[in-house]
C-alpha cells in the first residue's frame, strides 16, 4: 500500500468528526466532485457515500464503502470509480503531543490501475494523497480549537 502521513494541529476527535461527516468528503477527497448522498448510519461499516468523481461533463457517478470503521482512530474504505477501478484506503489517526498524526494507506485494487506495479501507483496517489491529508488538517482545524 501506498502511505502518507501528516501531523495535524488538532485533536484525533476532531479529525475523525471531518471523516464522519459524509458530505465533507468532495472538501478534502482530491477528484471528488460532488456528494449525490450519504447513507444513514455513516460511517458505520457498510455505509455508502453517493460521489461523483471528475468535472462536468465527465463527471463519473460511483460510490465509497465503508469496509470498517474504529472511532475515532480508524476508517477503511472501498473507493471506486467505475469503470476506472477501485481502491483500498486505510486512515488511522493516533494522538501526537501537538496533535494528531494521520496516516494514509491506499492501493488500487481492481480495474486497470491495480495491474500497475506498486512504484507507478505511487507516483501518482502520493501526491495526491498528500494534498488530501493537507485539506483534512485544513477542515479538521477550522472545526474550532483542540
Amino acid at each position: 500500500m501506498i502511505e502518507v502521513r501528516l501531523t495535524v494541529p488538532a485533536s484525533v476527535e476532531r479529525v475523525f468528526a471531518v471523516l464522519a461527516d459524509g458530505w465533507s468528503y468532495a472538501g478534502w477527497v482530491v477528484g471528488a466532485a460532488h456528494i449525490r448522498e450519504v447513507d444513514a448510519g455513516w460511517p458505520g461499516t457498510g455505509t455508502r457515500i453517493h460521489h461523483s468523481v471528475g468535472g462536468w461533463p465527465l463527471a463519473v457517478q460511483d460510490v465509497t464503502t465503508v469496509l470498517d470503521v474504529d472511532p475515532p482512530r480508524m476508517l477503511e474504505l472501498e473507493a471506486r470509480v467505475w469503470p476506472l477501478g477501485a481502491a483500498r484506503i486505510r486512515l488511522e489517526l493516533a494522538e501526537r503531543h501537538d496533535g494528531a498524526e494521520i496516516t494514509m494507506r491506499e492501493e488500487a485494487v481492481k480495474g486497470p490501475p491495480a495491474l500497475l506495479p506498486q512504484q507507478v501507483q505511487s507516483l501518482y496517489l502520493s501526491p495526491r494523497n498528500r494534498e488530501s491529508l493537507r485539506r483534512l488538517a485544513d477542515l479538521a482545524v477550522r472545526k474550532g480549537p483542540r
